[in-house]
């Protein structure tokens, strides 16, 4: 299966359903499931915008920075499309991944990659 490497929080915003859009600097002509896997890497200015931008959209969800995972996948997702232009709150561009059908994984550790990459069962 394809899989994707996000830094966190983002990561664990998409494998929650909570982000809607993956912003890219490249396309990709890949539809389908997507395994999200979280970097080694956090960055806390990363962490807080990504803390405010989840309380414009959704105040209830607090991401709790001691939970988060790293260094493995930690969800699955549905790419279902590759747009420049989008409403949601989540779009930056220049390319936004449209993900949709979002589930969480129990964490499983491997290795990231840049672009899209293989993951075997």
């Amino acid at each position: 299966m394809k899989a994707l490497s996000i830094h966190q929080p983002w990561a664990w915003l998409v494998a929650t359903g909570h982000k809607d859009i993956e912003n890219r600097t490249w396309r990709t002509r890949y539809r389908g499931p997507l395994l999200v896997h979280a970097t080694l890497q956090l960055d806390v200015a990363d962490f807080d915008r990504a803390a405010a931008l989840l309380a414009q959209t959704n105040p209830a969800i607090i991401i709790d920075r001691a939970q988060l995972q790293f260094g493995g996948v930690i969800g699955r997702v549905e790419l279902v499309d590759v747009v420049t232009r989008s409403e949601s709150p989540w779009f930056v561009g220049p390319f936004g991944w449209a993900l949709r059908s979002a589930q969480p994984l129990p964490f499983r550790r491997i290795r990231g990659r840049q672009n899209l990459f293989d993951v075997s069962d």
